[in-house]
């Protein structure tokens, strides 16, 4: 098996379509999946007969095959990329639904009812203590989704998107090895920096994380 550097050279800028194009794919999925999994977590951790359903919904759409989610949207939005962002938030949803959940869970009971003395509303509780002291485990799930995101876009090759997807499809039907392994390649490298880049977005939020780690 032969690598062709010639058709990598040959193809940059069709490859830098295609990875941002995945990369758009997989973050507004994520983001869709956060926007919509915050309030849900919320709602679970504050009123506990619902968690179960909640977490238990998002866990049977986690395990509908992903190619099974795509046909049966395509009636509803169609070949479009709207399909692979729907598909791509719902699987996100199991992950950033329970990490929110168990994170706003990890709040000490001590700390919340210091901030109700203090006369602190509770919008104000749950956006100025509980959700940043909730944060690592949120980001947690955060990268976990964004990972998952971006390996899962190529399953929408098979309803005519899937980003870099198309290179493993191209190369397969053509029995050519290159787009394969460069699609390979690609999606790996963009999982591990966005990893890394949410590392450094924690971090960032979490300055007293730093100051205890260094304590310790």
């Amino acid at each position: 098996m032969s690598f062709d550097w010639e058709w990598v050279g040959s193809h940059r800028d069709d490859l830098a379509t295609l990875t941002v194009s995945h990369l758009q794919a997989a973050l507004t999925a994520v983001l869709l999946g956060l926007l919509i999994s915050l309030p849900l977590a919320v709602l679970a951790h504050r009123v506990r007969p619902l968690r179960g359903f909640l977490l238990g919904l998002s866990n049977v759409l986690f395990t509908i095959p992903s190619i099974a989610v795509f046909v049966l949207l395509l009636p509803v939005s169609g070949l479009t990329r709207t399909t692979t962002v729907i598909g791509l938030t719902i699987y996100t949803l199991v992950v950033l639904l329970r990490n929110t959940v168990e994170g706003l869970d990890s709040v000490p009971q001590k700390t919340k009812e210091a901030a109700k003395a203090m006369g602190t509303r509770p919008l104000r509780t749950l956006l100025t203590v509980e959700l940043p002291l909730a944060l690592p485990v949120i980001m947690a799930g955060v990268r976990i989704a964004t990972v998952m995101s971006i390996s899962l876009v190529s399953v929408a090759t098979y309803i005519g998107d899937g980003g870099l997807g198309q290179l493993f499809t191209d190369g397969f039907q053509r029995n050519f090895p290159t787009p394969v392994i460069v699609g390979v390649v690609l999606t790996l490298l963009l999982a591990l920096v966005a990893d890394a880049l949410l590392v450094g977005v924690q971090r960032l939020l979490t300055p007293w994380a730093r100051t205890r780690t260094r304590k310790a």
